[in-house]
Parts: structure tokens; sequence; C-alpha cells
């Protein structure tokens, strides 16, 4: 049995490679904002030269004779020149408006990409940590299921030797600190021995509905594992969980005859929350930037916007 998750990574932030292309749209929009201010410049000059050709056109006229033509040729002189500047300047400024609206869409594509493959990098880092932890609770399920303990108390079905298992169940919960507990099922669904009794109330419960005991008892041998999805169990005290499952087969065999079920109750949120939020993110980045679990059907299984 499969079990699938995802991870998503949300970020308005800046990863190290987009806060590369960050400068550079700094840089790009400073420069252009200087490039507009020295138009701007040289337009006002550029008026104050076309008032002064006017006024000397002006001077040229009341003077007359020789001097004044000779002025005057100036005055215009000075009126072609201030045409000629106020076109090449509209020219810059329209090509520049232009270079950096296209110059903006390449940098913000290359932020997005950069972004992008950072973030999907992360997300399958996270995916890789999951799986991994995963597939080794359904290695435990299946070694301990053959454990003498949990096969002898459901073969002789006695008060000392229910005792016996969840006595050796609690020694196998203090090396492995990700479990709540771990329950032994008869094949009735009830269960008849836990590892925390003294935490957790569970001994005399009915799980015959649970998903996790049916599917342990729908495997076809002890190589083959049940499962549940992260829920709140009431097992418990209603934390959230991970339950994996291993039918308990007669004389610990893999292809014995089912005895009952056993369940390993793993603490999901020590697993989820303690991943998403250890994500490799600058401090900046995790202003801005959302690390989510979600499972096929769009359920969160884990969320960095959660305190838990």
């Amino acid at each position: 049995m499969a079990t699938q998750f995802a991870t998503v990574t949300h970020a308005d932030s800046l990863s190290a490679g987009f806060a590369s292309t960050e400068r550079i749209a700094e840089l790009t929009e400073q420069m252009v904002s200087k490039m507009q201010l020295s138009s701007k410049a040289i337009a006002k000059i550029n008026n104050q030269t076309r008032l002064l050709s006017f006024n000397a056109q002006i001077e040229a006229a009341r003077t007359g004779g020789p001097a004044g033509a000779a002025f005057g040729v100036v005055a215009s002189a000075m009126r072609d020149l201030s045409d000629k500047t106020s076109t090449i300047s509209n020219t810059l400024e329209q090509e520049t408006a232009l270079a950096n609206s296209t110059l903006q869409q390449i940098i913000e594509s290359l932020a997005t990409n950069v972004r992008g493959t950072r973030l999907s990098d992360l997300a399958l880092t996270n995916i890789d940590l999951i799986d991994r932890n995963l597939y080794e609770r359904s290695c435990d399920v299946r070694w301990w299921a053959t454990d003498s303990s949990g096969v002898e108390a459901l073969e002789v079905r006695t008060n000392e030797a229910y005792r016996y298992c969840s006595r050796r169940f609690g020694q196998i919960l203090d090396s492995y600190t990700v479990y709540y507990d771990l329950v032994l099922c008869d094949m009735d669904g009830i269960i008849v021995a836990n590892g925390r009794p003294e935490s957790y109330k569970s001994s005399g419960i009915d799980c015959s509905e649970t998903k996790w005991f049916q599917s342990a008892l729908e495997t076809n041998s002890g190589a083959e594992f049940g499962f549940e999805s992260v829920h709140k169990s009431a097992l418990v005290n209603d934390e959230r969980v991970l339950v994996y499952s291993c039918c308990v087969r007669k004389g610990g065999e893999v292809n014995g005859a089912p005895l009952g079920v056993l369940g390993i109750v793993f603490n999901w949120d020590a697993l989820a929350q303690t991943i998403v939020n250890s994500t490799p993110l600058s401090a900046v980045e995790k202003l801005k930037t959302r690390v989510c679990i979600v499972d096929p059907s769009g359920l969160m299984l884990a969320d960095t916007k959660i305190s838990r």
C-alpha cells in the first residue's frame, strides 16, 4: 500500500538566485530613472535655448541691416539645433522606456524560473524526507508484528500475557520516540494490550471499524501492511497521527494464520511540522513563504502558518 503526500512551497520572497535578478532590476530601474531625469534636464535646457533663439530673432528684426541679418542667421541656427535636440531627446526617452519594459519582462521571467526551480528542489527534498521516514514505519510494524510477546498474547489470551506484551511494547517505545503508542488488537478489533497504559487508556477499545484495522486484515501475508492517513485519534487523546498496521500471525510466521492486528500510532506532527518548519529558507524568505504538506485529496496535513 503506497503512502502519497505532496509538499508545496509558495513564496513571494526572494531566493538567493532571485535576489540577484532583483538587484539587476533595481539597477536597471535606477539607470532608467537617471536617464529620464537627464532627458527632462535636456528638455528644460532646450526650452531655454528655444526661448533664447526666439528673443534673438526679435532682436535681429529690431536691429535690421547687415548686423540684424547676421544675428538672424545665428538665431535661426539656434532654433534648428533646438529642434534636433528635442527630436533626439524624445527618441531617447521612447527607446529607453521600451528597452526598460522589455528588460523588466526578461528579469521577471528569469526571477520566476530561478525561484520556481529553487522551491521545487525544496519541495522534492521535503518529500524525500517524508517518504524515507514513513518507509521506516512500514518496516517497523512488519517487524514488531512478529515479536514473540504479541504473538503469545494473542495465542494464549491471558491477562498475564497481555501485561507482558504491554511491558515489551513499552520497552520498544522507550527507544522509538516517534510513536505515541503501540496497540494490539484481537481478531474482533478489541485492544488487549498497549505500550503506554499509564498515558493512554486504550485497552478494551473497539477498533474493528477503523481503516487501519480493516486494511491489515485484508493483507495476504506478514510482508504487507495496512495504513490510515492523518487523523485525530481517540487512542492517544485526539492527537494527530498516522497508524500503520500489520496482522500478527500464528507462530510469528509471515504466512501464518492471522491472530490479530498490531497498530503503531505515529506522531505525525512531530515529523511533518518539523520538516516544513525546518525548510532551509532565509530569514527574509520565511516571512513571506508558506510551506505545506497536502495529501492527494487536497487535505492540508502540515502548514508553516499553523502553530501547534
